[in-house]
């Protein structure tokens, strides 16, 4: 089925027409029919920045993630979980699952996503969410909405690394949904970041046990050994190792945790990580670091581990770097657009980050439909009509800055114009002349201050089929039309060997 769907996929992708990207949206998906509500999420809500003021106070007064999942990690092995945190399915050699990242708003931009996602996960041994289970602080008493809701209808199991928005709470509201954990005992922080310090929000248990009713059918549950151990984890089989590692607040991951992932690295089967955070984003190089020096990707890079893939959230679109490490690619993903709000893909600039040629990278949305949505955002916002661009103006423009063949055609009568460049100046695609970096400045602010709730949304998700040989990635959009449900546009797709 999953092979018919990305046929067809193909052919009605953002990369072949307008209609593919949702630009010609003429009936709204199916999604809207599961919401509970049409309560939106926004982060120009000031009660929202202040619930997640725990990133900032960690930025200035040091993370405390490192200390606290220690103590997580000693309360699930006084409860006897596997002490290397080994989940081991029910599955064969040959078997699907679905990732997806930073999906918790609870909004429409949330629930667009669902229905392909059910489509194509009808077969699927069980699904990840890589990052940002639930925002705007991870609440335990979210998760009726932004979690067992929108998933009450996917008929396996559900597993997650936490992204730094879970930890806001202590991960307390994560390890209680996802662990069956009950909530560690306060140790007091007497400094000013305990002074300002969020904590936990206790959890109404008859709420969450109400919430969980909507995910209660058996072949849901992940029990005995395919239980989530903790906030980090393997998921064990002979075709393919799928290691998860949390990276906290702060994407610095604690010895213990380190030690664990090197235990794990030396088994001889080939893997895929995921983590919070992305290795490589926006044409640069991110890696985690590791407390005692060195990075994860030291790690990844090491050949006797025999990593093929790794996938990151916290990034909320989709982009990939096939990077040649000795003799052999390994791919690097970013998959956050599971739900949350869109990181703006026309400030990349051309691609070129550890010798990846950008005729290689592949990133969702397209550049040129990135320009034009946030276009046509301000010129409403700021009553600026001239900044707006068509998508083909915007692909147009992105071409020319970016050096590159358009992955879909402008068509041969768009002529770049002074107004144009401007508009995409203004917009942070086109260098200024005193290289001012307004890029940086619209993507690490602007971008998260432009939630919307309608179509198209450019959301994504992945599509992961394993056999002994090989490892096949799909990346499916979301753009909340009828016809991208229907047909979920396949936006990319890379097949891995898993050969020795």
């Amino acid at each position: 089925m999953v092979e018919v769907a990305a046929e067809r996929g193909k052919q009605h992708s953002s990369r072949v027409s307008e209609e593919g990207a949702g630009w010609a949206c003429s009936q709204t998906g199916t999604f809207a029919q599961l919401r509970p509500n049409a309560r939106g999420f926004s982060w120009l809500n000031l009660r929202t920045l202040w619930l997640s003021r725990n990133e900032i106070l960690a930025g200035l007064f040091g993370d405390p993630s490192g200390e606290v999942r220690a103590r997580w990690v000693a309360a699930q092995e006084a409860r006897g979980i596997d002490p290397e945190f080994r989940i081991k399915p029910a599955i064969g050699g040959n078997f699907s699952f679905l990732l997806l990242g930073d999906t918790g708003e609870g909004d429409a931009s949330q629930y667009a996503v669902v229905p392909g996602l059910l489509k194509l996960g009808e077969h699927t041994s069980f699904a990840i969410i890589a990052s940002d289970v639930i925002y705007p602080t991870g609440s335990g008493n979210d998760y009726g909405d932004k979690f067992f809701r929108p998933y009450q209808d996917y008929d396996a199991p559900i597993y997650a690394i936490p992204g730094n928005h879970d930890w806001y709470d202590g991960l307390g509201g994560f390890m209680r949904v996802f662990c069956d954990a009950p909530p560690l005992r306060p140790k007091p922080d007497r400094g000013l970041r305990g002074l300002l310090w969020r904590k936990p929000e206790a959890i109404d248990e008859a709420r969450l046990a109400k919430a969980r009713a909507l995910r209660g059918r058996p072949s849901q549950q992940a029990g005995g050994q395919a239980a989530q151990p903790g906030p980090y984890w393997v998921i064990e089989n002979d075709s393919l190792l799928v290691v998860g590692v949390d990276t906290g607040i702060r994407n610095v991951i604690d010895r213990a945790q380190t030690a664990w992932l090197r235990r794990v690295s030396l088994d001889p089967r080939p893997k895929l990580l995921v983590t919070g955070k992305p290795i490589y984003t926006g044409n640069a190089y991110k890696p985690s670091p590791l407390e005692e020096g060195g990075t994860i990707d030291d790690i990844v890079r090491d050949p006797a581990h025999r990593y093929v893939a790794a996938i990151g959230g916290d990034v909320h679109n989709y982009q990939r770097y096939p990077v040649k490490v000795g003799d052999r690619v390994i791919q690097y993903i970013v998959s956050g657009g599971g739900g949350a709000f869109m990181h703006a893909t026309h400030t990349i600039q051309r691609v070129d980050v550890a010798g990846v040629h950008e005729d290689d990278f592949k990133c969702y949305p397209l550049r040129g439909d990135s320009l034009s949505f946030y276009s046509q955002l301000y010129a409403r916002r700021l009553r600026m009509r001239w900044i707006y661009l068509t998508p083909s103006e915007a692909l147009r423009i992105m071409s020319e800055h970016i050096r590159n063949e358009p992955a879909r055609n402008p068509g041969a009568d768009v002529r770049i114009t002074r107004r144009m460049r401007w508009a995409a100046r203004l917009l942070g695609a086109w260098p200024w002349p005193l290289r001012l970096p307004v890029d940086k400045v619209f993507h690490r602010y602007l971008s998260e201050l432009s939630d919307w709730d309608t179509p198209p949304f450019f959301k994504q998700f992945l599509h992961a089929t394993v056999t002994p040989d090989e490892l096949t990635l799909r990346c499916f959009a979301a753009t909340g039309c009828l016809g991208q449900e229907l047909e979920p546009p396949l936006e990319d797709e890379v097949r891995i060997s898993l050969a020795p």
